[in-house]
């Protein structure tokens, strides 16, 4: 039976790619689905043998415990230099979206608030 290793839902192309290169380093057989069309499935790395599951699952843990090492420390550097952006910017870039966060996280705080307020 197959075993999922990695759904590769908001998984970055290059980190897909490491870890197919990983698997394929050590001889682990494995296939891919790709993601559906109406964005129910976003696809997934699969494990041909159940036997492998151990082994994958302890590699893959590995490298990502070292990718996000590394790129906190990248981050780190990136504040380090100023070059960091800031919630600002991040605003900016996507004004529309933020947006509507900030009415979405208003009306909830509305729907729950009012019924204690309207009791005095």
């Amino acid at each position: 039976m197959t075993t999922l290793l990695l759904n590769l839902r908001q998984v970055p192309d290059d980190e897909a790619q490491a870890v197919r290169a990983l698997l394929e380093e050590h001889g682990i057989p494995f296939y891919e689905t790709a993601p559906s069309l109406w964005g129910i499935s976003f696809g997934g790395i699969w494990l041909s043998n159940p036997e492998d599951k151990d082994n994958a699952k302890t590699l893959v843990a590995e490298y990502q415990e070292e990718r996000a090492r590394s790129e906190r420390q990248r981050y780190e550097q990136a504040k380090q230099d100023g070059t960091a952006p800031t919630l600002w910017q991040r605003f900016c870039e996507q004004p529309v979206r933020a947006l509507g966060v900030l009415i979405a996280v208003t009306a909830l705080l509305l729907i729950t608030l009012v019924p204690f307020l309207t009791l005095g």
